[in-house]
């Protein structure tokens, strides 16, 4: 058995500089993401009442330009030092959401009417905009959802040779990440649009990273290419209820609901908890959800959930790394799993047992940011060897 890196196969029909584009948009997701996990983990959530502008502005109130009247000071008081994360956050998800729109539309180009379609969804969306602003909300919701069921169904039609399905859907998810995001102001930091957010942002950054190496055409070819792969989606799982159960964990805010006590929880190694209250996904709207209003058993189910489920993940991608290790061609991958394996587990530990400090909490987001790259890297150049 022996692995053939970079070995010669059918690139897809795609604009010769697009794997670059889609390159630079994976980078741009992956700030988005660690920022956006700042923004959250720094309580700035809320620092941006309005959307999408801020206090009114494009940018941000500063002490040079302070805000003298707005309808948003009524919902929450200016708080400058935390305003601008938010908001400078929803900037570079907006300049990302242009690279997407770029690459659909370099994807498509060569589909009937595929240009077309692209162009009437992103003006249905950005009209849509404007009116969410001027309150007419039912006209705004009307516009938004028609430009994504274009998207849809046109992605749905096509085939994925030229990267036209994966790059209409990855649209269509940036544009329901817009609406997750205005949600998540809007609806006080609601722990199932926050925890759906992180989710969108991570589905977002695979399928560009899906683009971006199938542009790029580095195949790995291995003989037992179908095991791996298999592997790889039973890892991808686990590591998708996991980050999951992180965002949860983090949206109620339920980090620190065991104190500072590992591997035990408050000093006992199955303490009192609630996991049905833990796990209500909807209390409807208009409650402030900053702070977390769930009791401690609640949080403490929440935790011990996500301190379960580690450890499976931890088993499973270790004993993969090990599987990889063995596999000639592949050391280097096996390395790069088991060393962020180990990583992400201290950086989880370390949390609880410094009481959740910033850069370390925002290590941990990254961390899980990394063991998805791998795996969704490994998902798209693992191929079968040729006949």
């Amino acid at each position: 058995m022996t692995a053939t890196l970079h070995s010669p196969v059918a690139k897809p029909a795609v604009y010769r500089h697009f794997h670059r584009i889609a390159w630079l948009a994976v980078g741009l997701a992956l700030c988005v993401i660690v920022f956006g996990a700042f923004v959250r983990l720094s309580n700035a959530g809320l620092s941006c009442p309005d959307w999408p502008t801020c206090y009114g502005r494009a940018a941000w109130p500063t002490a040079a330009n302070p805000i003298a009247e707005h309808a948003a000071t009524a919902i929450r008081p200016v708080e400058m030092h935390k305003a601008w994360r938010e908001q400078f956050h929803r900037m570079i998800a907006g300049a990302l959401g242009v690279l997407v729109l770029v690459l659909a539309l370099l994807a498509v180009r060569r589909r009937r009417w595929g240009t077309l379609q692209v162009i009437v969804a992103a003006v249905l969306v950005a009209l849509a905009i404007p009116l969410y602003m001027r309150g007419h909300h039912p006209a705004a919701s009307a516009l938004a959802i028609a430009g994504e069921l274009i998207l849809l169904v046109a992605a749905l039609r096509w085939n994925d040779s030229d990267l036209s399905r994966t790059a209409t859907l990855t649209l269509l998810v940036i544009v329901f990440q817009a609406l997750l995001g205005m949600w998540t102001v809007t609806w006080l930091l609601k722990p199932v649009v926050v925890m759906g957010h992180l989710l969108g942002g991570l589905l977002t950054f695979s399928l560009l990273l899906w683009m971006a190496w199938r542009a790029t055409d580095l195949p790995i070819r291995l003989a037992d290419t179908t095991v791996l792969r298999r592997l790889v989606i039973g890892g991808l799982i686990l590591l998708g209820v996991q980050i999951a159960l992180g965002g949860w964990t983090s949206a109620n805010y339920a980090a620190l609901a065991c104190g500072n006590s590992f591997p035990t929880c408050v000093g006992q190694w199955w303490p009192a908890h609630d996991f049905r209250e833990a796990f209500v996904l909807w209390r409807g709207i208009g409650v402030d959800y900053e702070g977390g209003v769930l009791d401690g058993e609640a949080r403490i189910a929440i935790q011990l959930s996500h301190r379960i489920m580690a450890v499976l993940v931890f088993v499973y991608l270790l004993g993969f790394a090990a599987k990889l290790l063995r596999t000639p061609g592949m050391r280097g991958w096996a390395t790069l799993l088991g060393v962020l394996t180990l990583a992400q587990v201290a950086l989880g530990i370390a949390n609880v047992k410094l009481g959740l400090p910033l850069t370390v909490a925002v290590l941990h987001n990254a961390g899980a940011v990394l063991l998805l790259f791998t795996l969704v890297s490994l998902l798209a150049r693992l191929r079968e060897p040729e006949a």
